[in-house]
């Protein structure tokens, strides 16, 4: 996920973040997750000056809400960045970067995940360094990647060479034999970008690899446990290696690890230092484990060890990701993922927490299905497209995954369970019939289910739930897996740990990892290499393209449409790329993707790309006034050849998602039963202007729109567990914004949570928000004087101030049922309080404490009269 772009909304006017990258602030024993943003600032004079900039942050950094200033560290003459190596830890091939940023006023460490877009922030912070955009950034031992004045130029040929060409035998005995091992990650960051020629070579030693590898069995442990929030209060060994040989790899996967509010809206949470240390405190006595990998989403974690051994030949290390919770980006549910590289087999470890509830099984294959698209890791030649999951020869999928058993009641499954009948309790299984009818997992295996259901228990103890709600027992906990050479010698629970309401699983397996056969590797490269030269001085290459012009009809607003083409490569390997046209900073506007929008093509070969639409909040607006219009053209470039011209077209179906307030307000008729002329003319109309008594129609207090749905809930979710905080379905969100756009309320049929989704959706697309930009710094001073708080709002353009009244009215109705349906004041001031009241575009150089004052000024309004 690109978090600069959440960085680019809190920049003034001038400023440009080239790139953002997720680190760590290590100070003493606090780790404290940062988000690092390198910034260049345009002079008047014509030149130009760098920056990084330092944000605290929501783990999903979506937008210039999610982020908050921490301090600016200008990139001057007295900038040093440099890695270095933690004493007593072990280093691997794989493992985060640590970096020591120095200025004379300040000295501060970071961990920085390995992986290709970590090589290319340094590379850029390099090139950022004055006078940095001559020095050569990409000499193997990575000082130029770094920034270091005094070590500037000081690199020797011949020892740069040495470190080059390093055997991976020497680097398996520095690891044997030392317990502060530095590894060559310096090297692998600053490997050069991929010619085409290497390219090429790289694709046929893939093609070519069974003539120089051979199979061999390693043994992978993969666990997955939710914890219920708790921490740890017993050790994990009956659990992680009791009964069981010395693993080769560990993949362990925690879900629910924090459930403090904190945790949900914020990063940071001390749960994951304890389950870490427990977890590294149960691995096999037999054998020494190096850490490769730690990722986290709010209480999704996910640990990657191997043994010492095996460190040299680990590589392409990337984790990434995804969100499923309300609106997208919230990550009490969704997804994340470690895939790396193991000798010359690439392995994908997914650890989920889908959606709960017995019925909201289609909720859950809705969330398989978005971290499967969702989940995209960069590889190491920044020129290929992204690696998606299903992009690896070994896939382990693990978690919550949270489906239940149906059709049967409490006490019937109670009883097949007493009677260890469970192959015919997992013929009433959601994720057995689901897979059945390909809707999830398609081509996953999942082994036998031989122990008893993992939730729901009374935590401490092996009894099932006896709470109010007495859940049915269910196999929530599962692992499945996809490749080949893969067995499964184990799929059990472990009942001995008593910690949560749910058991932890695990499964073994051995898994045939494709090995080099170095002598073998070498001959097959020599008559690549060999076969190559000879086409080096072919022709110019050429392509012939299966569509040129594309219609897109009828797009709505948040409704994916994709056009899709060949292209077809002739007799010379080509090297292709969309490009920017002149005067424009991207190959094509913001509502458009290419997929892949880059890549090579091997003589008499195809790809296929796809072309994305996708309106939403940012581009809303311009479509329904008529600036903008679903029109473009895509030139694509053949390195070494011609450029090739793609005409891009479609209609926009004007929304009530992205139209202003005072607009909507104006608007007694269904938005798409108005002419495009006057959608405009109201889009267009200033805020100033909006009850100067100057227009024939009388407007309504609020949008019609805003009211449907607000009604709706008034009705019918007063009482509902979660909402706000539980995602709706996609299907649904797209049936509630066509009946608003039509009118058609009266066809509205959808969950409470889809519709409650849709409500926070729409206020999120707003272009000025409900507390207009002009009033947010006021709002912020007022925080906690609630009598001036109600004067700032009394100030409010009308519309804007009845929409604020009518939102809060609402909401105080929902906390007189907080009983049923579990809110407070906290958790509806968090969930509002990044909507109401937004942070100005270009006005947005945030303090740690700004978040908080903007959710304190929405907690007064719950809490007192209005």
């Amino acid at each position: 996920m690109d978090q600069s772009v959440a960085i680019q909304e809190t920049l003034a006017e001038g400023e440009h973040c080239i790139i953002a990258v997720q680190g760590v602030l290590c100070e003493g024993d606090s780790r404290q997750s940062r988000l690092l943003g390198l910034v260049r600032h345009r002079l008047e004079h014509g030149g130009q000056e760098h920056a990084l900039f330092l944000y605290t942050h929501r783990r999903m950094a979506i937008t210039g809400d999610d982020v908050s200033l921490d301090q600016i560290v200008p990139i001057s003459q007295d900038f040093t960045l440099k890695e270095v190596f933690p004493e007593g830890e072990l280093y691997i091939l794989g493992s985060d970067v640590t970096v020591q940023l120095d200025t004379a006023e300040l000295s501060l460490i970071f961990q920085l995940p390995f992986g290709s877009h970590t090589r290319m922030f340094l590379q850029e912070v390099a090139r950022a360094y004055p006078g940095g955009s001559n020095c050569d950034n990409s000499r193997p031992n990575g000082k130029a990647l770094l920034v270091d004045p005094s070590s500037r130029g000081q690199d020797k040929p011949e020892n740069l060479l040495t470190r080059q060409t390093k055997s991976k035998s020497e680097i398996t005995d520095m690891v044997r034999s030392s317990t502060i091992t530095i590894s060559d990650k310096a090297h692998i960051l600053t490997m050069q970008r991929f010619g085409l020629r290497d390219t090429i070579i790289k694709s046929r030693l893939v093609q070519k690899e069974e003539d120089y590898t051979y199979i061999q069995n390693f043994r992978f442990f993969v666990g997955t446990y939710n914890v219920n929030g708790q921490s740890p209060k017993e050790g994990l060994r009956p659990w992680l290696s009791h009964g069981i040989q010395a693993p080769d790899v560990y993949c362990v996967g925690f879900q629910e690890l924090d459930l403090s509010k904190e945790a949900f809206f914020f990063h940071d949470t001390p749960k994951e230092e304890e389950w870490f240390k427990a977890v590294s405190e149960g691995l096999h006595p037999d054998a020494k484990y190096a850490k490769v990998k730690l990722i986290r989403l709010v209480g999704i974690m996910l640990l990657l060890y191997v043994k010492q051994e095996h460190a040299a030949y680990i590589s392409e290390v990337e984790a990434e990701t995804v969100g499923t919770g309300i609106m997208g980006r919230m990550g009490n549910k969704g997804g994340v993922a470690i895939r790396f590289q193991f000798h010359n087999t690439s392995i994908c470890v997914v650890n989920s927490h889908l959606a709960a509830h017995t019925e909201e099984f289609e909720r859950r294959n809705q969330d398989y299905k978005d971290i499967c698209s969702r989940m995209q890791f960069c590889q190491v030649d920044p020129s290929l497209p992204p690696l998606t999951i299903s992009r690896h020869d070994v896939i382990l999928w693990l978690g919550d995954l949270n489906y239940r058993i149906e059709e049967l009641d409490v006490e019937k499954v109670k009883k097949l369970i007493e009677e260890k009948a469970f192959q015919t309790l997992y013929a009433y299984d959601q994720l057995k019939i689901q897979v059945a009818a390909k809707t999830v997992f398609e081509g996953f295996t999942e082994g036998e289910l031989t122990f008893q259901p993992t939730y729901k228990y009374d935590t401490g103890s092996d009894d099932w739930d006896t709470s109010e709600k007495c859940r049915a027992p269910a196999w929530c906990d599962r692992i499945l897996w996809k490749g080949k050479n893969i067995t499964q010698l184990s799929y059990q629970s472990h009942m001995a740990l008593k910690t949560s309401d749910h058991k932890p699983v695990s499964s073994v397996f051995d898994i045939g990892v494709k090995v080099i056969n170095e002598e073998l590797y070498r001959k097959t490269l020599e008559e690549i290499v060999r076969s190559l030269d000879k086409m080096e001085n072919a022709n110019i290459p050429s392509v012939s393209l299966s569509k040129r012009e594309f219609y897109f009809q009828n797009v709505k607003y948040m409704q994916l449409q994709v056009e899709s083409f060949k292209i077809h490569n002739g007799q010379v390997p080509c090297q292709f790329e969309f490009i920017s046209k002149p005067d424009e900073e991207s190959y094509c506007k913001q509502w458009l993707n290419a997929n892949p929008s880059r890549g090579f093509l091997l003589p008499d070969s195809d790809i296929e790309i796809e072309l994305e639409l996708f309106v939403n909040k940012t581009t809303a607006t311009k479509l329904n006034s008529g600036e903008d219009k679903i029109e473009d053209i895509l030139v694509l470039h053949l390195d070494r050849g011609k450029d090739y011209f793609l005409s891009v077209s479609g209609n926009y179906l004007p929304s009530c998602f992205g139209s202003p307030i005072h607009t909507l307000c104006y608007m007694r008729e269904p938005i798409l039963d108005l002419p495009p002329e006057v959608i405009s003319e109201l889009t267009l109309m200033p805020l100033q202007t909006e009850d100067d008594g100057s227009r024939l129609e009388t407007p309504m207090d609020i949008p019609k729109e805003l009211w449907m749905m607000v009604d709706y809930l008034y009705r019918n979710a007063v009482q509902q567990e979660d909402l706000f905080q539980q995602p709706g379905l996609r299907l649904e969100f797209e049936h509630i914004r066509d009946c608003l756009d039509t009118g058609m309320i009266d066809n509205l049929s959808a969950s409470n949570h889809s519709v409650a989704e849709a409500l926070l959706l729409f206020l999120e697309s707003l272009p000025e928000p409900v507390i207009c930009n002009s009033a947010y710094h006021n709002c912020l001073e007022c925080a906690g004087n609630y009598p001036a708080s109600k004067q700032v709002i009394s100030t409010l353009p009308t519309f804007h101030k009845n929409v604020f009244n009518y939102l809060m009215a609402f909401l105080q109705e929902l906390l007189k049922n907080s009983a049923k349906n579990h809110l407070d004041e906290n958790i509806l001031a968090s969930i509002f309080g990044s909507l109401l009241l937004r942070n100005p575009a270009g006005d947005q150089k945030l303090e740690m404490t700004e978040k908080k004052k903007a959710q304190e000024f929405i907690h007064q309004f719950l809490c007192n009269p209005l």
